[in-house]
């Protein structure tokens, strides 16, 4: 190749080689969308939603003094095993909700939802399971389309890609979110209802208590 093909060939590989270089830098620097929740500790997978709610992993009784510094006034725990182990600060009520995402059902999720709207109304309201990412996502996201009115989209892309855990862990959250009625679940919440359909076991027992009161 002659020297006057040479130099611009050179040129033009350099531009490309700097607009890509731009271009991954930007990838890797690009911020997280202001509107996800943002980290506030990592060791506990700890972000803030909201200026009233977080979410976490399982914590331990070194987070107490941050949970107080944050106000936190309720904790709600989506597992099992109590969190009296962990915590035993007066200030901070104890609310457990346990389910599994591959059993949820409209019952459990506005349970959750109003139970961190009715701590809300006291204070800020942390809510966690093991890791941090599959029950607490799917409730974190449910809040965000019931609650917050974001579109599906928008809350699945937060739930999968904020870094909240691996996302092989979503999948039965993604699929109880795609075939949820948010209107339904929306209405049952502001209505007091307990679930979407009348026929699920906690709308029965409601109603036999009903019936057997007004006897």
């Amino acid at each position: 190749m002659s020297k006057t093909r040479l130099i611009p060939a050179i040129c033009l590989s350099l531009v490309a080689f700097f607009n890509l270089s731009l271009a991954m830098a930007d990838d890797a620097g690009s911020p997280r969308p202001a509107e996800w929740a943002q980290s506030v500790e990592a060791k506990y997978n700890l972000f803030q939603m909201s200026p009233t709610l977080y979410r976490s992993a399982l914590p331990d009784s070194g987070v107490v003094p941050l949970l107080e510094k944050l106000k936190v006034g309720t904790v709600i725990n989506f597992l099992p095993e109590s969190d009296s182990r962990w915590l035993s600060s007066p200030g901070i009520n104890q609310v457990q909700l346990p389910y599994r995402t591959n059993h949820v059902d409209d019952a459990q999720v506005i349970a959750a939802l109003r139970a961190i709207q009715t701590a809300e109304a006291k204070g800020p309201v942390l809510m966690h399971c093991k890791h941090g990412s599959d029950r607490t996502g799917l409730m974190a996201a449910m809040y965000r389309v019931v609650v917050q009115g974001w579109s599906k989209e928008d809350a699945l892309n937060e739930m999968t890609e904020g870094g909240f855990g691996d996302s092989t862990h979503f999948k039965d959250g993604v699929r109880y979110m795609m075939q949820a009625d948010t209107d339904k679940l929306r209405t049952a919440l502001a209505n007091g209802d307990c679930s979407t359909s009348p026929f699920a076991m906690c709308s029965m027992k409601s109603w036999f208590k009903s019936a057997n009161v007004e006897k």
